[in-house]
């Protein structure tokens, strides 16, 4: 059989791993700074727990599991069930015959269904990170995959749009410390609720969202189009042209949006709560350039109720490396109400892509090998592994290159694994207590006292 990846999966290189524990060792640093926990789910959910969390495109991709009940089936009746899958790809399952669990499509919804299991024993406001791959039967492409991870920062049990702010700002030192130049866009779905309110679409709100959130993919024309085909009339559609058409001045346009919604009570509650974000934002030192009102912003997740960030990086052509938003509604699906929310993720796998295009890994972001020895067998051999058991309890890397092979092989192997140092302890430095070792990087030799190589 020929070796394959499952499309949509990579396997990653010693360097790879070590440049995304880079990337999450800052996120992680930052996420405990302004107060969050940590906290991990299972791979995958009960399939009720997140169907209709995502709107109609997000479940088509969510990765349904194969109910166990059909292997354990006797072979006629598993020959029936089988035939009913095979029938059932082409349409959404509703048999739980068929499928009753599926793997999580994000962190959100997890997290609020273990706020819900978990509420009574929780501090409210709650503040939790979680980093943990999901999965998603997306059409792979560039920073597009079916298997990912994302890097959440939530808090739940606080309406404060304190919260907000405070994430703009988890965002802006996250990027910096990672050196990644970002913009963050912000929207608020009550402005979303209120456009639709004034355009005369509020049944289709849904529709309208989801072919906005589109603009950058599809532009003008092709948003136009789909709201066309989704049923939106062409004299709704006029009244919103004047989104296609915004200034680069957010409470300029903010402005427009209060006079447009005089008398929409929840158009202009957005409003204000984007201004105050914006507002209190502002006062923080951030510049405007690198906080953007962006209008058509929707995002296609239906659970959000408020503010919404999407991240992109300014200096690579990529797709969001962040995104985000208020739910306030999202536990109460699960029974318990009154649990307001508010989270934002980090894009590890695009981010990553950003960082390795923009040549922004430091040279300590790679795992590497401080030292070599070389191995001449016998007596040599032995006194190589006590030193090397000294170097190791210093927390610092050594190996013994395993066989007693000619210098040039192993010469060879310490290049290829990029470790610095190729160290020589044979019989001499054994009777004079010292150490030879070669810097492979500079080409330079010395020997040193057995003290003074163990500092």
């Amino acid at each position: 059989m020929k070796p394959s990846l499952a499309k949509g999966t990579r396997d990653f290189t010693a360097q790879e791993v070590s440049r995304r524990k880079y990337i999450i060792n800052i996120l992680q640093n930052n996420f405990q700074l302004f107060g969050f926990q940590p906290l991990e789910t299972p791979s995958f959910e009960n399939l009720s727990t997140l169907t209709g969390k995502y709107g109609e495109e997000g479940d088509r991709l969510i990765f349904k599991i194969l109910n166990s009940s059909i292997n354990e089936a006797k072979e006629d009746k598993k020959t029936q069930m089988l035939t009913d899958f095979q029938k059932a790809l082409d349409k959404p399952f509703s048999s739980e015959s068929l499928t009753d669990k599926a793997l999580r499509y994000d962190l959100t919804v997890p997290f609020a269904r273990f706020v819900a299991m978990n509420h009574g024993q929780l501090t409210f406001p709650y503040k939790r990170y979680q980093i943990q791959p999901v999965w998603r039967a997306d059409r792979p492409q560039k920073g597009r995959f079916r298997e990912f991870y994302q890097c959440d920062a939530d808090v739940v049990g606080s309406e404060s749009l304190l919260q907000e702010v405070e994430l703009i700002q988890l965002y802006l030192k996250s990027f910096s410390d990672l050196k990644v130049s970002v913009t963050i866009h912000v929207n608020n779905r009550k402005i979303l609720s209120g456009l639709a309110e004034y355009a005369g679409i509020t049944d289709k709100l849904i529709d309208f969202t989801v072919a906005l959130d589109k603009l950058d993919k599809i532009g003008k024309d092709g948003v136009i189009k789909e709201l066309l085909e989704r049923g939106i009339s062409p004299e709704s559609i006029d009244k919103l042209d004047f989104l296609f058409s915004q200034s680069d001045d957010a409470l300029e346009n903010l402005l427009q949006l209060k006079e447009k919604f005089v008398g929409n009570e929840i158009g202009l509650k957005g409003v204000e709560e984007l201004e105050f974000v914006l507002t209190q934002s502002l006062s923080l030192g951030v510049d405007l350039q690198n906080l953007v009102f962006d209008i058509t912003l929707a995002r296609g997740l239906d659970y959000y109720t408020g503010a919404i960030f999407e991240v992109k990086a300014d200096e690579a052509q990529m797709g969001s490396i962040g995104g985000g938003g208020r739910y306030d509604n999202l536990t109460a699906v699960f029974g318990v109400k009154n649990i307001p929310g508010i989270g934002i993720s980090f894009g590890l796998d695009r981010i990553y892509l950003v960082m390795e295009e923009l040549g922004l890994f430091p040279e300590e972001a790679a795992s590497k090998v401080e030292y070599l020895f070389a191995n001449f067998g016998g007596e040599e051999t032995l006194e190589a592994l006590k030193l090397i058991i000294q170097l190791r309890a210093k927390g610092i890397s050594a190996e013994l290159y395993p066989e007693s092979a000619k210098i040039n092989k192993q010469f060879t192997y310490a290049e290829k694994k990029g470790i610095k140092n190729l160290v020589f302890l044979g019989e001499e430095e054994i009777k004079n207590r010292t150490v030879t070792f070669k810097n492979l990087e500079a080409g330079e030799q010395k020997t040193v006292s057995l003290e003074e190589f163990l500092g």
